[in-house]
Order: structure tokens, then sequence, then C-alpha cells
């Protein structure tokens, strides 16, 4: 149902397979508010009709709201967190000027989004996804490896009885709090912070188990970056046979025997599986440990020292000197900034707006196709301008950018010759970030309920840059690697 009953499906007839709009032969257009402004050169309509061709999801008639319109609508969504339904669409036709376009209701998008289902979405996001780093780029390899990084998060959702079968509660022995959670784990390039792939659910199930989703996506040309949660023996047994490398940082629990020390102070030894498979023993595994001092000293003067254990696949201490791979192996903290991004720029840390399951499904795809077609657009300035770091584009920049050029319905095909810096490029280079690396630390609230309590009062209470200071250990002593800051 509509509020405009006056308004009618265009009096063109529309092939079942076309992916461009249909010429205005009429004052209406049901095609039209399908866009997303400049960005729609990324995600365009050939790509959106074969993905709903291929899902099973296109119209059997032509609606007001087709299939391939409603997929925008959703990603939209993710622009305009702050926006209900009938804002978010009123912005999507506030640029078509000339054409009149249908004004349906909030009940109506609902239905058309029930309709549209999370497989087109899903599949949009698996044809996005994937590395976009050239061989050349800075920040993404590591001596011939493409540096990637695995790690997760939780995003929180609406406390409905719909969702809360799916997915849980937290509870104590008395009553549940906080809001339900979606635990998702993504697969991130170091560098331009590209989505490899990404899986989610519930978070009852661990880290571990969405982070083996993600291995086909792992080959003999990467080195995965992980923490010390990953350094289970099964994990990095079905890592290795991927045929990447890796380099994690091992958990306190372990001990490990010195099997044959190295001459850059790391050492070889073994990893064991913990149990006994039949007709295999108990699976070994090969590693290097790397273990050193760590030293941080904040702004403010406050100085933290542990001690790091990092376990990798890298054998060769003459072709991967110990410490570049610690070095190499802070950049897995950018798995957090891919994370910030999407949490925090684009969703404004907000609870997702979906009230039922195959909604949420539906929007965190949009939510990580949206920032995908962001990123690809920064690439696109690295290659414009190769001396260029894709650190250095702004995320914020990008997706107030790509916003702004969706109200204005502009750039949505190319009306020359395809140039790889738009609007939202031109945009983002009048606005780069700084250059060099920031060294800093995120401020933390402490939770009430914590299970990090050994952190507490570790981290500042304000975000600070600081200095980073490593001892290598060895047997003759500890040696002064480097300084960071």
């Amino acid at each position: 149902m509509v509020s405009s009953p006056e308004i009618v499906a265009p009096e063109v007839p529309l092939p079942r397979h076309s992916a461009i709009p249909p010429p205005v032969a009429s004052a209406h257009d049901v095609y039209a508010p399908g866009h997303l402004g400049e960005l729609t050169q990324v995600i365009d309509p050939q790509l959106v009709d074969a993905v709903l061709e291929e899902t099973g999801s296109r119209e059997r008639r032509l609606r007001l709201l087709p299939a391939r319109v409603v997929v925008y609508f959703v990603l939209a969504l993710a622009f305009f967190e702050r926006s209900s339904y009938r804002s978010v669409w009123d912005k999507l036709g506030a640029g078509l000027h000339g054409i009149a376009v249908a004004r349906p209701c909030a009940s109506s998008l609902s239905r058309a989004r029930r309709r549209l289902g999370s497989a087109p979405l899903c599949r949009l996001f698996e044809i996005l996804a994937g590395p976009v780093a050239a061989r050349a780029q800075s920040g993404s390899f590591y001596r011939g490896l493409r540096a990637v990084a695995v790690d997760g998060t939780t995003l929180s959702i609406p406390d409905e009885e719909a969702v809360t079968w799916r997915f849980p509660k937290h509870g104590g022995q008395v009553l549940e709090f906080g809001y339900p959670l979606l635990r998702l784990v993504a697969l991130v390039e170091c560098g331009t912070r590209a989505l490899l792939g990404a899986a989610f659910g519930p978070d009852t199930t661990g880290e571990l188990g969405y982070a083996r989703r993600l291995l086909s996506h792992l080959d003999a040309s990467m080195v995965l970056l992980a923490d010390a949660y990953y350094d289970a023996y099964d994990f990095l047994e079905a890592v290795t046979g991927t045929g990447a490398s890796f380099l994690l940082r091992s958990t306190r629990k372990r001990r490990p025997t010195v099997r044959r020390p190295l001459p850059d102070g790391s050492y070889l030894t073994t990893v064991c599986a913990g149990r006994y498979q039949a007709g295999r023993g108990y699976g070994r595994l090969e590693v290097r440990i790397i273990e050193a001092w760590m030293t941080i000293e904040l702004a403010d003067g406050t100085r933290r020292t542990e001690l790091w254990r990092l376990m990798t696949s890298l054998l060769d201490a003459e072709s991967y000197p110990a410490h570049e791979l610690i070095t190499l192996y802070h950049r897995r903290w950018q798995a957090e900034t891919c994370y910030f991004s999407l949490k925090s720029t684009i969703l404004d840390g907000r609870v997702l707006r979906s009230r039922t399951v195959p909604g949420i499904e539906q929007e965190v795809y949009a939510l990580l196709t949206v920032y995908q077609a962001l990123v690809r657009i920064a690439d696109d300035l690295v290659i414009a301008q190769p001396d260029l770091s894709a650190e250095r584009v702004s995320m914020i920049v990008l997706l107030n950018a790509a916003a702004d050029q969706i109200v204005a319905a502009s750039g949505t095909a190319p009306a020359g010759p395809v140039s790889l810096v738009g609007a939202i490029g031109r945009t983002a280079l009048a606005s780069l970030l700084p250059k060099g690396r920031r060294w800093r630390l995120k401020a933390r609230v402490r939770k009430r309920n914590s299970k990090y309590t050994f952190t507490t009062g570790k981290h500042p209470r304000t975000a600070q840059t600081y200095t980073l200071h490593f001892d290598m250990i060895k047997e003759g002593g500890s040696l002064d690697t480097t300084n960071c800051g």
C-alpha cells in the first residue's frame, strides 16, 4: 500500500532481464530511486540485477518497489542511520528533478525488505569483497606476502522476542542484562583495510568458530596476523593447510620448549594437538617463537612493560628477521580500525534497526557492502596517485561525501570517459589525514562485567600518543631492537 494511489507503473514495457532503467516516457519511473549517487558506478544496476537473478530474488511482476530499487534502499539505510524509512526514501528521490516517483509508506518499505531477504545482499558483499592493494602499495605487503588480519567484534541488536531466540542475551544467576549481541569476525587486508570475507552469528559461538569459515579466503601469498585467542593447534593447522603463513601472539598458558635457538634471538619449537587422533597420534606443528619485553610510554609519562611471545610459521630467521616480525605484528590492529569504521563511523554507535533475524542479516551485509564500496573508492585514489597511502584517506569523509551524492542523485552514470577520481574522491583528497602512522592508545570504558579483569587500570582515560620500545630476549641477555613513536 502506498500513500499516492495515483502512481502507476511505467507505460514503457521493461524486459525481464534488463539492467538499465527504462527511458522516461511517462511522468513516473519506478526504477529512478534505485541509485546510490556516484557510488552507483561501483554497485551498478547490471551487477544488482545479476545478483537478483542468481539468488532468485527478482520480482515476478513489476511493482512500484522493484527488487533492484529495494536493494539500493537497504544500502542507503546504512548511509543515514539516524533517518527513518520514509526520510531515507525521500533522500533517494530528492535529486530526481522532473521525475515523479512512488511515495510508499513505512510499512510498504518494510514489507519490501522482507520480500527481498538477505541472500542478494550477501551475494553482493561476496562479489565486492576481496583484496584491493597492488603489489607496490606500502603497508599491505611484507617481503612479498600480503598481510591480512583476522579479529572479532560484537554488534548490539534490538531486545525483541523475535530475535532473542537466535541471539540470546547475556544473563547472570538472577537477571539478564544488556542488549543481545551479534558476533562478527572479518578477514581484513592491512594497509587498505579491505574486507576479504566476514562471518557472523550469535555470540554463543566463539571467534574461532567463525574464523574457520574464512579460511577459504587465504592462500600461499598471504601472512595471517591474529591475537592470542587464535593460537589453537587445530586452527593453526587449518591455516597452514591453505598455504598461508601466520604470525600471532601466543597465550600465556603456553610454555614452549626451546628446540633450536636461532641467531636473531628467536627459537624453533613444536606445537602439539591437545587430543589423540586415531591413525595420526598427537599432531605436531613446527613453529618459531619470538619473545620480547614491550615497553609503552604514554604522553602523560605512564609506562607499562609486559612480555610478548609471538608465534609464526615463518621459520627462516635470515629471510624474516625477528625485529621485523615484531613490527609487522602491530599491523593486526588495523582490523580494529576497520571495526571502528563500521561501528562508529557508518553505524554511528547505534543498535541495529532491524527487528527480525532475516532483517538483521540483511542489514549487516548491507553495512559490509557499503564499507567495502567506500574502500574501493579509496583504492581508486591510491591508483590515481601512487604516492598516496590508503591510510591517509578518511572513512568519515568518504561516507559523508557519498551521502551527499545520494541526496543530489549525482554521478549515477559517467557522462564521459570513466575517471578514477570523482566527486567523492576529490572531497577525500581535499581532507587527507596527516602523513605518518599515529601511534596511539585508545581510551577504554571499564565494563561492569568484563572478562578482562587483569587489564583493569592499564588503559588511559583518554586517547594518547605513545612511544613503543621492545627488547628481544635471547640467551645472552636482552637486545635493544627498536624504539617507535
